[in-house]
């Protein structure tokens, strides 16, 4: 629970757990509603079937909003092998399956190798970058695929936790701009038989940390009461 009085219009900076099913600016709009500050805004958006540390500035906080954006972020991420979807993840539709049946966890580190440090990723169809004025996943619903230039991110470290064929789990740290759907995406690849990103949880964003983060239960019944 919270242990402090919060000044909501002056700005706050809250660590808030996102819960899977919820699109992040659910969670912005439950807190506006709530708190009754017009300015509310969320730093870094996490797709509704992912949880974990999403940060909600309101008032005068939310000028720190790029700011936010720009700390490195901490994911626990389980992949799926042998499947792709075209979204990357467990939403899309399966577009190819394939023998998974041979990956070991030799394998997989050695995978695992080439996606250490800085590299160049390309973006998802499904993801709300601009091109030509218009966003990607809005592309994509309409059966539309490009070309993605590819971007420059960095990952500090890439842990495999545990691999219970066919879902492996690994921890990632990395820098901003990073899509863990892509990264899944791209080890499939590099393993031949494809893979897509079946659960996400952000355990940390900067110095915000999940152990820290506040339920969305927690958080209104403490302005409640």
């Amino acid at each position: 629970m919270l242990s402090r009085t919060f000044n909501f219009t002056t700005g706050e900076i809250l660590n808030i757990n996102k819960p899977e099913g919820w699109s992040s600016f659910d969670v912005v709009k439950k807190i506006r509603s709530r708190i009754k500050v017009k300015k509310v805004g969320h730093a870094g958006t996490l797709d509704p079937f992912a949880s974990g540390v999403l940060l909600i500035c309101t008032g005068r906080a939310t000028k720190q909003v790029p700011e936010l954006m720009n700390l490195d972020k901490e994911y626990w991420a389980q992949i799926e092998l042998g499947k792709t979807t075209d979204t990357y993840d467990k939403t899309g539709v399966v577009l190819k399956e394939s023998n998974a049946s041979g990956i070991d966890v030799n394998a997989i580190q050695n995978a695992l190798e080439n996606f250490r440090g800085e590299i160049n990723q390309t973006p998802p169809m499904y993801s709300a970058i601009k091109v030509g004025g218009r966003r990607l996943y809005q592309m994509a619903r309409r059966g539309e695929v490009i070309e993605r230039p590819p971007r420059k991110v960095n990952i500090y470290a890439l842990e495999l936790l545990n691999f219970d064929h066919p879902f492996l789990t690994i921890l990632v740290r990395c820098s901003k701009g990073t899509y863990i759907r892509s990264l899944a995406y791209d080890l499939g690849e590099a393993l031949g038989c494809g893979a897509y990103l079946y659960a996400l949880k952000r355990t940390r964003v900067g110095p915000y940390k999940i152990e820290e983060a506040l339920t969305i239960h927690d958080f209104i019944q403490q302005v409640s009461g």
